[in-house]
């Protein structure tokens, strides 16, 4: 039996319509976290479940940023949880906290645990969140601010088999 880890995949809406139409998100290596070793080593007095939560955090500010390079996007975070086998991901960045990993190949349907969408409540917080995430990154302490109320909406979880009616 193969070994598998949870991984958090930051997506947007069309490319949740592409995953249902293709059976698979990605065409090459995928970008998204996890908990990795760097990242346990950096909170080592969190749980699991706190780690997942960090690892699922970094994912939807991902998904804030394919928003920012997608205008025509939806304004709704999308991460997808996959469980992937443990031998093929890419740790590249070492970087103590570090939770980005690498999938060699796309995420498919069959490997996906469940889909977290925003709700339409946080639609205007998501678009002021996307324009300026990439300085939020860069240290601008008011981009934050606005990144932080877009991450003060929960995004809602679904089940694989409501991809139908969630698009």
């Amino acid at each position: 039996m193969t070994d598998l880890v949870r991984v958090y995949v930051p997506a947007t809406l069309p490319m949740l319509a592409a995953l249902r139409a293709d059976g698979r998100l990605g065409e090459q290596t995928t970008v998204a976290h996890a908990v990795t070793p760097a990242l346990r080593e950096w909170y080592a007095e969190g749980d699991e479940e706190e780690l997942e939560y960090v690892a699922f955090t970094r994912a939807a500010q991902g998904a804030l940023q394919l928003l920012r390079h997608d205008p025509s996007a939806p304004r709704r975070r999308v991460v997808l949880s996959a469980d992937v086998p443990a031998a093929g991901l890419i740790r590249e960045d070492t970087e103590l906290g570090s939770s980005t990993v690498r999938l060699p190949q796309p995420v498919t349907l069959k490997e996906l645990a469940s889909i977290h969408v925003d709700g339409a409540d946080a639609v205007e917080a998501v678009a002021a969140a996307a324009d300026v995430v990439e300085e939020a990154l860069a240290g601008d302490p008011d981009a934050q601010f606005t990144v932080d109320g877009a991450e003060d909406h929960e995004l809602e979880w679904y089940a694989v088999s409501e991809l139908d009616e969630l698009l």
